[in-house]
């Protein structure tokens, strides 16, 4: 008890800070969660929904090399304030239109596009900030926190963003989120000190040389830049699943609203035990195998029982399979990152391994909804009734994108094993 007690002591302002914004994260979610649905409901389309998350994604993409070198040089805490500000004035309009009956698919495209610059900028900022509010020591803890929030919300997200939809529409979903960001939003401003270093020379270096110090960093290290190639081709491969997966859940027989919810619920306890598990767990001797290894899990389960199953169980059971060992591959490559990258790069590596690590995630956004649109669907209802691939995919809506789930299912084990190969990460131990 007297530990626990210390290690509360050491990490408050950490905690108090991740409490809040994880949060303010659970409203952020819950209206995500309503926008797909919502968008689904418009239009029918995997594609046009699958563009909402390219929205978000590209200017993150585009713009995250130079915005971890503004991170290093801006107040950290006054830089998270303005960002979370913005994100919420775009939620505070898209509940004016929607009050209105006047919201469009395109409102969202151009609000979703101004809350991903907005992230761009705040992610290496509250990575930074975490780093220095938090002792070395916990640094493998706070990865497996990180997870448990991301999975606790994973869990309740939809439990209530359906009841809330359900008792009171999208709009009582989006005041929720506005209210969870004025929460985090007081705690930040008023309760939170977060130290700040501002050398005369970063502060005068010039935005271009610092994006550059970010990539030569990179380009020296290759063990950190052969791992982001590592979780950047992963990434292409879960964005393809993330397009395909409510299409699916939505349209397939026996599945529906509640089903889509029922098995994201179920991935998000799956990851809230994972994280409980990688946030106590003692370092690994070899922090790259258990990276390795828990993606080649994930890739070899899930997704064969997505594309084969026909039912809500076994739709659950691959999501259990494919995301019991995430929290822990994360954790460990949260590790990695901290230790072997210098506080006074961190910025500027973080900017530069977003722009790396995540440039894959809109073009599999939109490769997955396009796929499932424009090919695995007209496929599959070209099909006689007694072919081989309505035998094993089934037939109707959704019958293409259990297709594509066992191309992604091969796709991610080859990605695996091929970095599983790669002598410059395992330089890394």
């Amino acid at each position: 008890m007297k530990n626990l007690i210390h290690t509360i002591h050491e990490m408050k302002t950490f905690l108090l800070l991740w409490s809040t914004q994880s949060f303010s994260g659970l409203g952020s979610a819950m209206t995500s969660y309503a926008l797909v649905i919502w968008s689904y409901s418009q239009k029918g389309s995997a594609l046009m929904t699958a563009l909402l998350m390219v929205s978000s994604y590209a200017p993150y993409v585009l713009l995250s090399i130079f915005a971890g070198a503004l991170s290093d040089r801006w107040n950290k805490k006054r830089t998270m304030l303005v960002c979370d500000s913005i994100a919420a004035l775009t939620t505070v309009v898209m509940l004016l239109l929607l009050r209105n009956d006047a919201l469009q698919i395109w409102h969202l495209y151009v609000i979703n596009g101004i809350n991903g610059l907005m992230n761009t900028v705040q992610q290496p900022a509250s990575e930074v900030a975490t780093t220095r509010v938090l002792p070395e020591k916990y640094y493998q803890r706070v990865g497996g926190l990180k997870y448990f929030s991301s999975s606790l919300n994973s869990v309740m997200t939809p439990i209530i963003a359906t009841a809330v939809m359900g008792m009171a529409g999208m709009g009582a979903v989006v005041a929720f989120d506005l209210f969870t960001f004025f929460t985090a939003f007081l705690v930040l401003a008023f309760g939170i000190r977060i130290p700040e270093n501002t050398g005369a020379d970063e502060a005068q270096e010039k935005l271009l040389v610092s994006a550059k110090k970010g990539l030569a960093y990179l380009k020296k290290e290759q063990g950190i830049f052969h791992l982001i190639l590592f979780l950047a081709s992963i990434n292409l491969v879960a964005s393809i699943y993330d397009a395909a997966f409510p299409a699916m859940m939505l349209s397939r027989n026996g599945g529906s609203e509640k089903v889509l919810g029922l098995v994201n619920a179920v991935i998000g306890i799956t990851t809230f035990s994972g994280s409980l598990l990688a946030a106590f767990l003692k370092a690994p001797k070899s922090r790259v195998r258990v990276i390795c290894g828990c993606l080649l899990f994930s890739m070899s389960t899930e997704n064969f029982l997505l594309a084969f199953g026909r039912t809500p169980f076994v739709w659950c059971l691959g999501g259990f399979l494919g995301w019991i060992f995430i929290p822990l591959m994360s954790t460990n490559l949260d590790a990695i990152l901290r230790l072997h990258v210098p506080l006074e790069m961190q910025g500027r590596v973080y900017s530069v391994r977003n722009s790396l690590q995540f440039f894959t995630i809109p073009i599999g956004y939109f490769l997955g909804g396009f796929l499932v649109d424009q090919v695995f669907e007209p496929v599959m209802a070209a099909q006689s009734e007694g072919s081989l691939l309505v035998k094993l995919f089934g037939c109707g809506k959704g019958s293409g994108a259990a297709f594509l789930f066992l191309i992604l299912a091969f796709a991610g084990i080859g990605v695996c094993l091929y970095f599983r190969r790669d002598r410059q990460i395992w330089k890394l131990e």
